[in-house]
């Protein structure tokens, strides 16, 4: 592929968000998402014009390079709220394991439940943790990697489409734990959705997104090895 075909994929994909964006700001119905309606839209445009995902990635692999300082740059929230933090630093250490193991145990169970094939199960445990490290966890327990990342891009999408309806539903609004379940169960998509929310959620769900990994990390080998 040429330079001008992978600018056009960069410029077409911020055009693309930038479009979602503001059609979610004048319909702000949960199924209107940015991340939902810019990702249907642009599979929509390569299945019509035959083109396929590495040829996409020709162009968009370098804004997947910017998700490294996207990152890095969430620290400045997390120095701005260290103080709330130290405060309730058990609170949340507890409330992100318990979301992990519910996260892992739950998928594999309903997994069971469904008779879903061993391979895919092993796949999907993961699928509540940031894509790199669900891949990671994926390969080491005999999964598919690729098909790992599907399920964390289809987990995240879904904790932002229900995540505010579900919240009122319960009648949970503490910034805390608005932060931690947007962390702990929709990871980098749900931090992006807690930050819309306020600069504290922000912060809460990305701490709440890195022990999620962690803790996925260390319980997810043992846990899918004693059940599977």
């Amino acid at each position: 592929m040429n330079l001008g075909f992978s600018i056009l994929i960069i410029l077409g994909t911020i055009t693309i968000y930038f479009l979602a964006k503001k059609f979610y700001k004048r319909f702000p119905f949960p199924f209107f998402v940015p991340i939902a309606t810019s990702t249907c839209f642009i599979v929509g445009i390569l299945l019509l014009t035959n083109n396929s995902y590495s040829q996409y990635m020709q162009g968009g692999k370098y804004i997947e390079l910017l998700l490294g300082p996207a990152v890095v740059a969430m620290a400045f929230p997390l120095y701005e709220h260290r103080n709330t933090l130290k405060r309730h630093a058990f609170a949340i250490v507890a409330s992100v394991m318990s979301g992990a193991l519910i996260g892992l145990l739950s998928g594999i169970y309903l997994s069971l439940w469904l008779e879903v094939d061993e391979k895919l199960i092993r796949s999907l445990a993961p699928k509540s943790v940031t894509s790199p490290v669900a891949m990671d966890i994926s390969s080491l327990v005999h999964g598919i990697p690729s098909l790992a990342a599907v399920y964390v891009m289809i987990a995240g999408i879904s904790g932002v489409v229900f995540g505010p309806s579900l919240l009122r539903l319960v009648g949970i609004k503490d910034p805390i734990a608005v932060g931690i379940g947007y962390g702990a169960a929709a990871h980098g998509v749900g931090m992006a959705k807690a930050l819309e929310i306020g600069n504290q959620q922000g912060a809460i769900s990305s701490i709440s997104m890195i022990l999620s990994a962690v803790f996925a990390s260390i319980f997810g080998p043992i846990i899918i090895g004693l059940i599977l």
